[in-house]
Parts: structure tokens; sequence; C-alpha cells
């Protein structure tokens, strides 16, 4: 396929697939760099507010919030970056496909739902029961029917133009690095691995090395520790599905997660931004442009 015949593909995907997903394209793509942001979204529609019980605010303590604002610059930069539209709360695209807790539906499900991962048994499989501190999503149990359609429309079409977006990267230069944008809380919650501690910085996952070169790791620590942050590697955060599904460094594609700590940018307690966002995408562009730069020989090319 032509480069205009896959632009002209991918557009048409993109005006059909606008309730679930948004790309934000750059006029031409500088370098092997894709940036996607799976939690920051919210759109909290009717549907999922009349079956909650909680308040659109208290949903919203399980948003990356703003994530997609602070990486903003990535367009005008040369990168694509993607954006989930729907909330996690609503599904979580950072999960396996099918990880579904039995208990919350009002019928079996199918054979091929993972109902035993760490994720589920947390209360935060692919569509979640509870939001980040704790508290119930449901009043009531769930039509099996309803969550399968709801990962058929919205789960299936996000992961379709990311590894779109990935392999296309990929064809075009001959590697790709996918940043996966996320930001957690200033303390960990009940639900964490790490009640009760203040966090740095950021959180840079690779797991643990495998889901991309540890040069670019220490590449990206670099930059980020020359910006005046505070940076940890894979604690509390090794990295989700993303990161381990799309990080294949022997085939080319690395993947990176990387944790913004929230009481850098927003009121957490409101889920309201910092002025300027407390300055923090202007200093996140300074990353993008280091990561565009970046010598390609990182990526372990031989």
């Amino acid at each position: 396929m032509a480069p205009n015949e896959v632009a002209g593909a991918l557009e048409a995907a993109e005006s059909e697939a606008q309730i679930s997903w948004a790309v934000a394209w750059p006029p031409a793509q500088r370098a092997p760099l894709v940036l996607a942001s799976p939690h920051s979204g919210r759109d909290y529609h009717g549907e999922l507010v009349a079956a909650s019980p909680l308040d659109v605010l208290t949903l919203r303590r399980s948003e990356d919030a703003f994530v997609d604002d602070i990486y903003a610059a990535a367009p005008m930069l040369g990168v694509p970056l993607l954006k989930s539209l729907y909330p996690r709360v609503f599904l979580d695209c950072n999960r396996e496909p099918y990880e579904l807790d039995p208990a919350m539906f009002d019928s079996p499900l199918p054979k091929f739902v993972n109902s035993r991962s760490p994720r589920v048994a947390a209360g935060l499989g692919t569509i979640a029961r509870v939001i980040a501190t704790g508290e119930e999503i449901y009043a009531g149990r769930l039509e099996v029917d309803m969550a399968l359609a709801r990962i058929r429309t919205h789960y299936f079409p996000y992961h379709e133009m990311l590894r779109t977006m990935v392999e296309r990267t990929r064809d075009r230069f001959g590697v790709c690095l996918l940043i996966d944008c996320h930001s957690m809380p200033s303390v960990g919650g009940p639900m964490d691995a790490d009640p009760g501690s203040r966090r740095v910085d950021i959180v840079l996952g690779d797991c643990f090395g495998t889901a991309c070169a540890p040069a670019i790791t220490t590449f990206a620590e670099t930059v980020l520790s020359d910006l005046g942050f505070a940076v940890k590697r894979n604690v509390p955060y090794a990295g989700g599905f993303t990161t381990r599904h799309y990080g294949r460094p022997t085939e080319g594609v690395h993947a990176l997660q990387i944790e913004l700590n929230r009481s850098l940018y927003m009121d957490e307690t409101q889920i309201v931004p910092l002025l300027d966002l407390g300055g923090i995408p202007g200093r996140i562009a300074k990353l993008i442009e280091a990561l565009v730069d970046m010598d390609q020989a990182l990526f372990g090319l031989r």
C-alpha cells in the first residue's frame, strides 16, 4: 500500500471510531516514536453514570487526568499521539481484552475469559469492579452481552489503531519506540503495592528490561533527571498490558511506560489542573524532543 493510501485508510478508520479514540497526527512523522494515552479519556456518558452509585468526581479518581494535555506538543514535534476518549472506569484498554470478574455479571462468562488474573482479583480488570480507591463502580450486576459489546466496540478499535501506528512506524524507520503515557497518585493507595508510600516524580516501566532496550530506558531516565525530575524504574509500576504486549525488542519494537506524579500538575482531590499544568507540558516536550533526536543505535540495531 502506498503512503497516501495508508494515510487515507487511517483517516477513514479514525472517522468511523471517533467515539473510542482520536489521534493527533503530525504534519510529518520525524522519528520512530509513537505516544499513547489510554487512561486520559473523560467522556462520562449517561450509560456509565446511570449504572454507578458514584458521582463523576469520584469516578475520575481512576482517570489519568490531563495526561493527553501534558503530551499535546507531540504532533508539533513530529510525533503522533493516540488517546482514548472513554474513561478507564468504563473500559481499560491497558488490560488483556477479556480480563473480567465473574462476580460482576448476571450470567456465566464465555470460557475464553481470563477471570483469574491479578488485575481481576484486585477488581481492576478490563471492565473494572472498583475505582482506584476501592469503591464499587456499579450498583448491580452487568449483562454479559453488554460487556462483550463494550469490548468489541471500544477496546479492539483502540488497539487496532495502536498496532497500525506501531507497525507503520517500524516499516518506515526499521524500529519503533512506543511510549505509554500514564499518571499516578502522589501517595500509594489501598489498591496499590505501596499503600501510604509517597512517590517520586516519575516511574519508568520497561518490564525490568524485557519490553525496551535498557539503553533507551537509561537515555529517558537521564533526560528526565536533567530536567529536574526524581526518577525510578519499575517500582511500583513495571508496565501494563500495552508495555508487555507491544514491547518486542528483538523484533524492533520497544515499549516504555511513563508514570507521572499527579501532584506535579493537578489538585488530586478536586481533579483540577494547576496553573499551566505546573509547567510540566514544557518539560515533557523537551523529553519528546530528546527522544526524536535520540541516536537510533540505542535500539540495538545491528
